[in-house]
Order: C-alpha cells, then structure tokens, then sequence
C-alpha cells in the first residue's frame, strides 16, 4: 500500500514473497508478462546512490505521478514476486498424497490479492473453479480487469472474487463486474452440472436463500472446495493465536466432507529475525525487501516492498507494506491441530544465505532446490516451507 492507504487491522493486502522464493516448475513461465532478469547487478557505490536518493524520493507518494508514466503496482508484484505454477504443482502433489481418489478442481485462495494463482488454477483445466477472498477491493477489481479475462471466456463463470476478512468469510462480499453477469447467465446450466456432479456439496449456508443477499458469500451457491490456500505469507498478518485458530477453522468449514487439504507457506531462519535489505534486478525494475528491526518479544517486523523503475527513472517506495508476527512452525501445527485437522505435513528447503544474496538477478537463486517432507530440521540461515493440513 501507499502511504496514504488505511491499514486494516487484520487482514492486510495479501503478503510478499521472501526474497530467494521462485516458480519450482518451469521459472519464468509461471507469470503474465514476465521480465527477464537482467545481467547487471549492483556494484557497493551504485547501491548506495540508489539509498541515497530513495531518501530523497521517500518523501514523495506513488500516486502523485501520472497514472500513465508508472506501471502498476500489482502487475510489478506479480511479475517480481509471485509464481502460481510451482505453488499449484506443490498443490496437486499434496492432494494426491494425502487425499488421492479424484482429481482437485475447486480451489480457495485466501488473502488472494489480485488472484494471480487462481487465474493459473483456471487455465489449467476447464473444469477447474476458484474462489478469491481479500480485503483489498482494488486489488480484486485490478485482478477483474487483468487476470480472469487472460483465461478464456468462461473464466468470469467459474472464478468467484469476494472483499472480506478471512477471519469473517461468510460476510464477505461479492465482487461484481458488468461481463461476469453476461456471462454468468450464459454458463448458468454449466455451473449447475458441476455443482450437482459433486453429490450435491456446496457451501451454500442454511436457511439463506434471499435473493437479495446473494452477493454474500454465506448465501453464494460454491462447489465446495478441495484445497483451500493461504500464499505469500498471509498468515504473518494475523498476529494473536486465537486469530489464527479462527482462520484455521474457516478454512477447515470451506473444505470437501470428502476430504480435502489446507496449504500455507512460511519463512524462518536466523536472518528472519534481524534488519534486512534484499534486491533483486530486474529488466525494467528492481524489486526491494526492507524488512525492519525484530521484536523477539512479540515476534513482529514490518516488510516493506519498493519498486524502482528504470525506464521511467522513478521509484515507488512502500509500495506495499505489511506488520507481521512471525509464527514458528509448531505454533502453526499446534493450531491447526487444535481448528480440527486431521494431520499436518511440513515440506521445507534451506535457501540460500541471505549474505550471499544480498543482490540477485530475477529468479535465478536455488531454482534447482526442492521442497522435501521433512520431521527434523536444523536451524538455518534462511529457509522457506509450505505446510500441509489435512481434513
């Protein structure tokens, strides 16, 4: 967000990549649009002009410069910071190993943002469904416009976008868009075949069924979901414990009575815990993560993301920010355990030392390295993990 933006109190905009991750299958392809990294680092002195003159350029907002000389913020995160195809081919294999039996087709992307992974989870097959919950409306209207129309004509049909708090999903509230009702109607008797086909399940509340509170999810007819996701480190946003048993417990409610999964990911190590600066080099732009002094008491930091634009010789700093508390992984199992999962799977990597990576090109750090199911980990520099919940 800029600095003019509200924060919101729990849920804000969906939260960044750490700053080694990358698509695992297929780099590069896995984004809309997606720059090349470029060979030129930065020397020690280039660095340090760039410092200083953010000082200077701190002091001016985002929105200031004509919307036609600067690209969008969420296009920059996407393209710097995102990568659907390796998170849903983690997804699938998660499914398969710990539910199997029938193919994953209905998915929930929680703190979803501009949906980029659930615009992916679309195009990859035709009978696919997605659901998109965040409290950024701007970001879900970006996605609107930019992301479900690159999927076919029938992507506004089977993608379903609500403005809510995850911690409040029932609340939430539609995200309306003139073509998506066109073609709504046309796909009316398709949607209802796969509702039906899925032995009659949706997440459909009882005794709601006025139609004018229809643009509430608690009454919004939905498939219910396979896998439910939580990406980019969205549950560093929630910052007490019984928060994030709440969540867990939304998400467990929106999954499949047939089985189904519950995936979020998370960073650690002994640099997550202490003042950083990491940049990587883009084509056009360079991506900056600032991420502040620890508090090892409440265990918060607050990440910042700057964008600086080459072409345009501007920068966007705090483009987005976020407060985080840095969950470990046993609280994180312990409160899945306690929402009601069933079991729950950790499936790490070590990354590389963020002394080393300090100033990287695109994604080109550790693309080699594999996420593995692991019980025993020692403590690392930096390492980054996704966590399985299964219902």
């Amino acid at each position: 967000m800029g600095k003019r933006d509200k924060k919101q109190r729990h849920q804000p905009r969906r939260a960044a990549f750490h700053y080694t991750e990358e698509d695992e299958e297929g780099v590069g392809d896995g984004h809309y649009e997606g720059h090349s990294a470029s060979k030129h680092t930065l020397s020690e002195e280039e660095e340090e002009e760039e410092e200083e003159e953010e000082e200077v350029d701190g002091k001016e907002e985002a929105d200031e410069y004509p919307s036609n000389d600067l690209p969008s913020k969420f296009l920059l995160y996407q393209q710097s910071v995102q990568s659907p195809k390796g998170d849903i081919s983690y997804l699938q294999k998660f499914f398969l190993m710990y539910v199997g039996g029938r193919l994953p087709l209905h998915l929930q992307e929680d703190f979803c943002g501009t949906a980029l992974l659930s615009a992916e989870w679309l195009r990859t097959d035709t009978r696919r469904t997605a659901v998109g919950l965040d409290l950024d409306v701007e970001a879900l209207n970006w996605c609107m416009e930019n992301n479900i129309n690159k999927v076919g004509a029938d992507g506004y049909s089977r993608m379903s976008l609500f403005h809510g708090n995850v911690l409040q999903p029932l609340e939430a509230k539609l995200v309306e868009f003139e073509p998506q009702e066109l073609i709504r109607k046309v796909s009316l008797t398709e949607n209802k075949d796969n509702l039906e086909s899925d032995e009659g399940e949706s997440t459909l509340a009882e005794g709601s069924s006025s139609p004018n509170d229809e643009k509430y999810l608690r009454n919004h007819l939905l498939p219910a979901r396979d896998i439910v996701c939580a990406f980019n480190y969205s549950c560093c946003c929630l910052h007490q414990r019984s928060e994030l048993v709440l969540y867990f417990k939304h998400a467990l409610d929106a999954l499949s009575k047939k089985g189904g999964i519950f995936v979020m990911d998370l960073y650690g190590g002994t640099s997550s815990e202490c003042k950083l600066r990491l940049q990587r080099r883009f084509s056009n732009f360079t991506y900056v993560w600032e991420q502040a002094e620890f508090d090892i008491i409440e265990r918060k930091t607050r990440i910042s993301l700057h964008f600086h634009l080459q072409k345009q010789q501007k920068k966007i700093r705090h483009a987005f920010s976020y407060s985080w508390r840095l969950w470990s992984l046993p609280e994180i199992k312990d409160c899945l355990e306690e929402a009601g999962f069933q079991s729950v799977h950790f499936w790490l990597r070590k990354m590389q030392d963020s002394r080393d990576i300090r100033k990287t090109e695109g994604f080109g750090v550790g693309r080699d390295i594999k996420y593995e199911e692991i019980k025993h980990f020692q403590q690392q520099d930096s390492w980054n993990a996704y966590i399985v919940g299964v219902a």
